[in-house]
């Protein structure tokens, strides 16, 4: 094997490793849309849509790093999905928070244990 043929290898498992990581992140933001649509209450579509969220771009950025290889856009990437992972558990307890302050239901709709200490 020369090594024109042992880098078109290399580019072959390289793309078959970015494939899958693909597929994997694409199941796992469809199984967060499918939590969105399927369940009933806002806190239950809050935590689907949360743990899919980031696990599910983790794995799409990473394809695309691994596709693009270590370059700008590369550097991009890792960029966003930083500032991705750092503002999307905020927001989404902030909504969380919103919901439970605001919903006088909210003891007819879920299970709580709420820890009074005033």
């Amino acid at each position: 094997m020369n090594m024109t043929e042992a880098m078109i290898f290399l580019d072959w498992i390289r793309f078959v490793l970015a494939a899958l990581l693909m597929a994997a992140g694409l199941v796992v933001l469809f199984g967060a849309t499918l939590g969105l649509f399927r369940f009933n209450y806002v806190l239950n579509r809050v935590h689907a849509a949360a743990t899919c969220d980031t696990f599910g771009l983790l794995l799409t950025f990473s394809s695309l790093i691994l596709a693009f290889g270590w370059d700008t856009s590369s550097w991009k990437l890792l960029l966003i999905l930083i500032f991705l992972w750092l503002s999307s558990p905020v927001s989404t307890h902030l909504i969380a928070h919103l919901e439970v302050a605001t919903n006088p239901r909210l003891d007819e709709l879920c299970e709580e244990i709420r820890h009074d200490d005033s």
